[in-house]
């Protein structure tokens, strides 16, 4: 008898719903499409430097508690109101986290927390969460990191992000060049800002990639390229780098393929030394260069919560903190709407 040879390793398999039958359930009307339409719009200008505002992409690490996501959008949206005129802010929105070895791994694949992986739920849950947060008047930005899950809630972003551990993936680059709104590429775990300079010109370019529909059917998707990456620089093994002559070299790259140099400082990552006290001194370091002229920069990214810190996910889930991350630490929401004010009062404009 000959041995088997197919699935040797897999235990079991369940056909996945397909993203019209979700969307059909959670759709989003005219006027919701609208809004997302403008809030990409505006993130597309001031990466353009078309709009002298400052763009600040603000959230949890993740989003394990739909309750207190939607309690951090309320607040969050009042800010975004507020300072409409000096800030463009998104509500950072991970349902997605990338492991070096094991852990939890998002709100999507495991809603409930307990290895049971129900991803049918968990992609429920995000796209309502979205379609809540986006009726706020407030903008939702992502890592893109499974290459089936954009085809389920893509529609509801308004800006995304590829991480540093796939930055440099083929398929990534591919995915981005199709992606309907702009796309941010993070520097290497290393450090190395060459990466997502790559990245970035890779995705200008039209690629043909395999990924499903809407009706979830395997397709060669061609597409045509996508104009609007940039740089995230988020530090790496060798230190920060968010200072002046790290911003210099980004631009040098950018420059050096024919692209506009815009780039983001996400202060939270190897930028604070994995310290979230210390999100707020990159802050302000980048405010300042901004202020004195770089003109590249054109955001930042901070990991923030309702309370500050992170907590360890146990077997009782009743003994989680509400409103506190059970992944990287956050700042709390005291210091962040204070470093929000601080941005839009000290002239994020230039």
């Amino acid at each position: 008898m000959p041995r088997d040879i197919y699935n040797v390793n897999i235990e079991s398999q369940l056909p996945l719903l397909s993203p019209s039958v979700l969307k059909n359930a959670l759709p989003v009307d005219d006027e919701l499409a609208l809004s997302i339409v403008s809030y990409r719009d505006e993130v597309i200008k001031i990466l353009n430097h078309d709009d002298d505002r400052f763009l600040i992409i603000v959230g949890p690490c993740s989003i394990h508690d739909p309750d207190a996501a939607m309690e951090y959008a309320r607040r969050l949206s009042k800010l975004r109101d507020r300072y409409a005129e000096s800030l463009c802010i998104v509500m950072r929105v991970y349902f997605e986290k990338p492991r070096t070895s094991l852990g939890w791994r998002g709100l999507i694949i495991d809603p409930y927390m307990d290895g049971t992986y129900n991803i049918h739920e968990g992609l429920r849950e995000a796209r309502r969460l979205l379609i809540e947060i986006n009726r706020l008047g407030l903008p939702a930005g992502t890592e893109v990191l499974d290459p089936i899950i954009p085809q389920y809630i893509a529609d509801l972003i308004s800006w995304s992000a590829i991480g540093a551990r796939t930055t440099e993936s083929q398929t990534h680059r591919e995915i981005s060049s199709g992606l309907s709104m702009a796309v941010g590429f993070k520097n290497g775990t290393d450090g190395n800002l060459t990466k997502a300079a790559n990245a970035v010109q890779s995705a200008q370019h039209g690629h043909s990639f395999i990924g499903i529909d809407q009706d979830g059917r395997t397709c060669i998707f061609n597409s045509r390229g996508n104009r609007t990456g940039h740089i995230i620089m988020r530090g790496g093994s060798g230190g920060p780098n968010y200072y002046e002559e790290d911003i210099e070299k980004a631009e040098d790259l950018l420059s050096d393929i024919g692209v506009k140099p815009s780039v983001i400082v996400d202060c939270s990552h190897a930028n604070s030394g994995k310290k979230h006290s210390r999100q707020s001194r990159v802050f302000r370091s980048v405010l300042d260069l901004r202020n004195h002229g770089r003109n590249s920069l054109r955001g930042v990214m901070l990991e923030s919560n309702l309370m500050e810190g992170r907590q360890d996910l146990t077997g009782n889930l009743s003994t989680l903190k509400y409103g506190q991350s059970i992944t990287d630490a956050c700042i709390g929401w005291d210091e962040t709407e204070d470093l929000i004010s601080r941005a839009a009062y000290q002239g994020a404009r230039n």
